[in-house]
């Protein structure tokens, strides 16, 4: 994987914002969905299939792909509008989000958008799923592909993501690469008031993987931490991304209202102004 220079870094700038205005347009029309986790994950996805990935948007089934699992399935708009703009399916596609018989269900679901990896939406189990996948690879074909899960830090309330880490480390899956979205807000309040996770890079690097802790809205970090987790050969790789909720509209940043909320017409119109004038 080449290293991101200049010029990569600002085409990477330019796709993650026009993704960012796709997520609030789709939102607004939907009337419905997850505003805070979606618009705070861009960054990494775009990274992520625009310059990580071994993946071809012209051949989805291609055998030796990269898995990527959305643990996190209601922030399923930013991997949508990602999909969309990394070629898998027309832009035009997007306005259906949440729609009656839209492929682009309100959680992301295989029986209607089958270029998905995995069906999520049970918070807390996506990493169980991709750990199960990095098994099996492992076990019977040995191939240079890698497993992404993306987790929401609110996961982390769920008794089995960490019964997953535990058996990623035993098994040493060197083969997967976890993210987390390190937001601090869920569905009800901040995560230090629900359910405190403290020092959470400590916590993981307890259980045996290799912990990174990065700016989840730097490119650069980014893509220095999944460089680390791809030579490293000995454990599963856990990057704690720092993310800022709603990760570009200052009125709505760090508000855990805005988890489960989407804009209306005018609130849709303020975000758009605010992210072209950014």
């Amino acid at each position: 994987m080449e290293k991101l220079d200049y010029r990569k870094i600002e085409g990477l700038k330019i796709i993650a914002k026009n993704i960012r205005l796709s997520i609030i347009e789709m939102l607004e029309k939907a009337g419905s969905g997850h505003t805070a986790g979606s618009l705070d994950l861009v960054e990494i996805l775009t990274i992520l299939y625009f310059h990580t990935l071994r993946h071809k948007p012209q051949d989805p089934s291609w055998e030796e792909r990269d898995r990527l699992v959305l643990s996190c399935g209601h922030t399923c708009p930013a991997l949508y509008a990602t999909l969309a703009y990394a070629g898998y399916f027309p832009k035009d596609e997007l306005s259906t989000l949440r729609q009656f018989g839209s492929r682009l269900q309100g959680h992301p679901d295989r029986q209607f958008l089958d270029i998905l990896e995995t069906s999520s939406g049970p918070l807390g189990s996506g990493l169980s799923q991709a750990v199960g996948m990095a098994m099996v690879d492992k076990i019977y074909n040995d191939s240079q592909r890698k497993f992404y899960a993306i987790l929401s830090d609110g996961e982390f309330d769920e008794g089995n993501t960490w019964e997953a880490l535990m058996l990623a480390a035993k098994e040493k899956l060197s083969n997967l690469i976890v993210i987390v979205d390190r937001n601090y807000i869920q569905i009800g309040g901040n995560t230090e008031n629900v359910m405190p996770l403290f020092d959470l890079k400590d916590k993981i690097k307890s259980f045996n993987c290799f912990v990174d802790e990065v700016d989840g809205h730097d490119f650069e970090e980014l893509d220095d931490a999944f460089r680390r987790a791809l030579n490293n050969k000995n454990s599963p790789t856990v990057i704690v991304a720092k993310t800022i909720s709603a990760k570009g509209v200052k009125k709505w940043e760090n508000d855990y209202r805005w988890h489960g909320k989407a804009p209306n017409k005018e609130e849709a119109q303020m975000a758009i102004k605010e992210i072209n004038n950014g």
